[in-house]
């Protein structure tokens, strides 16, 4: 009889396939003291370089097989390996009190990990990504002061579904793309870390199913369905008819989108929508021309930042955004200034520690705070804008005064650099994100001064909620069709336009189906989605009628729940059809 699980969509498609069941790393360490430290501080000297050794390899994988992105989700782990300090720590008590290695190395990494725990729970997502990386490093650590193999990805030999209680980054990076399925977990949320790998590979995965692991055993067939969220065990010949045909149709509907790439979006009554790319590295800008992006929407510069030795300088940012613009042709590429902070830190900047990173120095503020570090960026930006459309994007902007003094030293830069004799384009634009509550509050203010306005709701709606959507407690608060997020956006997008300038949005939220219909009736003008989604969400709004639509967004303001909004859109869009 055939086992129905659901769980949480974060991977679209189906797979079905057998199962392939990952072990858990239960290493146990038992309290032991010994007579012979020094072997003991060299096996832990030689762990330690064993598991930098492997890290350093699984970068160059990751960096080979995923791109930059997904690379940096290996550095956490890479800079615990490389900690002298902590290591050192290990080695003083071990020589404190005579323990072994594994049982001391142990002890100290759960006292760390017990710190984060407590630290995430109140101070966001910062914490629980290094308590992740630890308890990832802990293991590969253990695995070789206990001379235990970690379970390994790499001895798959055939296509399957990959079902863990938990996958780590380490994991996907050992997985041969050729013959994974696809992924189901007992935990994680839409935020897990590996999901940062997994997506870049666009498997189906299925995560938070509380109880695959109990259910599921190696060589069973299963079916995920990573649109909806469901994980069917031992199923029905029946079931796997019906889903094989669901796969055929999804792989005719990508055939067709194909079709769009050259056609503008316009709804099925005549309104224009632009739907662009969210990009994280220049090298991305190659796809543009096969995705059908309708321009850039979000250019996340960060990454030329993150994870290197040194800062990089106008020279080399130039470049990169020189790359852009000139794929993007004469479509408009919205760049991001630097937005480090909260759980993506510079170590070339020196911030304080803080208690709460991510109400702390993020975004436009770090940029405030090292003029010359903002100052060289804006002058690289700024040369590239004579090679295409630019938009300059600030970040995490929280009132009109910063943002006039930001906008101030572009003005200072360009007038440098054109007193130097050096080309600045004539139409670039200067816009804010929308991403603290009270950017919505003065967004009639800041549209006075701003070109354009792009909602980043990841951020807005946990700012609108006081919620971390990393931490399982309360990431059930975290509602894109909740009314109060909806009125949110409905007043920014009211704001720019009665100023007339545009406006785009560029977090999660524009790429939920539920959503579109109610964002095209707000009049919302840019989509800003990544890749893989760009042509289903075009094809989604030309078939919509927004005059029709209308009447939906006094009701789903009014309304009391998502659910309520959810029911709402299903019963318009489907008399719609």
């Amino acid at each position: 009889m055939a086992t129905i699980l659901d769980g949480v969509a974060a991977g679209g498609g189906i797979a079905i396939a057998p199962v392939y069941r990952l072990g858990e790393s239960r290493f146990t360490v038992k309290a032991k003291y010994t007579d012979h430290v020094n072997h003991e501080v060299s096996r832990l000297h030689d762990s330690f370089s064993l598991a930098r050794r492997e890290l350093e390899d699984l970068h160059r994988r990751a960096h080979q097989k995923m791109g930059e992105k997904a690379a940096t989700v290996i550095d956490a782990q890479l800079a615990i390996a490389k900690d002298q300090t902590f290591e050192s720590e290990i080695v003083d008590a071990i020589q404190r009190y005579s323990t072994t290695a594994a049982w001391t190395a142990s002890q100290r990494i759960d006292h760390y990990l017990t710190i984060f725990k407590n630290q995430s729970a109140s101070q966001g997502n910062y914490y629980h990504s290094r308590g992740v990386a630890l308890q990832d490093f802990k293991k590969r650590l253990l695995a070789h002061l206990l001379d235990e193999e970690l379970p390994d990805l790499g001895k798959l030999d055939h296509r399957a579904i990959i079902v863990a209680h938990q996958l780590t980054p380490t994991d996907i990076i050992q997985l041969n793309p050729q013959l994974v399925a696809g992924i189901v977990t007992d935990v994680g949320g839409r935020a897990a870390h590996f999901l940062v790998m997994s997506k870049e590979m666009r498997f189906p995965t299925v995560v938070d199913t509380k109880v695959v692991t109990e259910r599921a055993a190696t060589d069973m067939v299963a079916i995920i369905d990573g649109t909806h969220g469901r994980v069917i065990l031992q199923p029905t010949p029946q079931q796997i008819d019906d889903y094989q045909r669901k796969a055929s149709q999804q792989s005719a509907h990508l055939r067709e989108l194909g079709v769009l790439k050259n056609q503008e979006t316009v709804s099925a009554d005549g309104h224009h929508f632009e739907v662009a790319a969210n990009l994280a590295l220049a090298r991305e800008s190659d796809e543009l021309a096969t995705s059908g992006a309708e321009g850039v929407g979000l250019f996340r510069s960060e990454f030329l930042f993150l994870h290197q030795k040194n800062l990089p300088d106008e020279e080399s940012q130039f470049w990169a955004y020189r790359k852009v613009l000139l794929a993007a042709g004469n479509q408009r590429v919205v760049i991001r200034t630097l937005d480090v902070g909260g759980d993506k830190q510079l170590p070339q900047v020196p911030i304080e520690h803080e208690h709460n990173p991510f109400l702390g120095m993020r975004g436009l503020r770090v940029s405030l705070a090292y003029p010359e570090l903002f100052r060289t960026q804006l002058r690289a930006l700024l040369r590239a804008s004579a090679y295409g459309r630019l938009a300059i994007m600030f970040p995490m902007v929280a009132t009109v005064d910063e943002f006039r003094r930001a906008q101030q030293m572009v003005d200072q830069e360009k007038k440098h650099l054109i007193q130097e004799g050096i080309p600045v384009g004539q139409e670039y634009e200067v816009g804010a994100m929308i991403e603290i509550p009270a950017a919505v509050a003065m967004a009639d203010q800041l549209a006075q001064y701003a070109d354009f306005f792009s909602i980043g709701t990841n951020d807005l709606i946990q700012y609108l909620f006081a919620v971390d959507r990393g931490n399982e407690h309360v990431a059930s608060l975290y509602q894109s069709l909740h009314p109060a997020v909806l009125r949110a956006v409905k007043q920014t997008i009211d704001c720019a336009h009665a100023e007339g300038k545009w406006i785009g949005m560029c977090g999660e939220m524009a790429t939920i189906p539920a959503a579109v219909p109610l964002l095209a009736a707000m009049g919302l003008d840019e989509f800003s989605v990544p890749l893989g989604q760009i042509l289903p969400i075009r094809s989604q709004i030309r078939r919509l009628k927004v005059r029709q639509l209308q009447p939906l967004i006094h009701h789903a303001l009014a309304a009391h729940s998502p659910a309520e909004v959810r029911a709402l859109v299903d019963q318009l869009t489907s008399y719609m059809k």
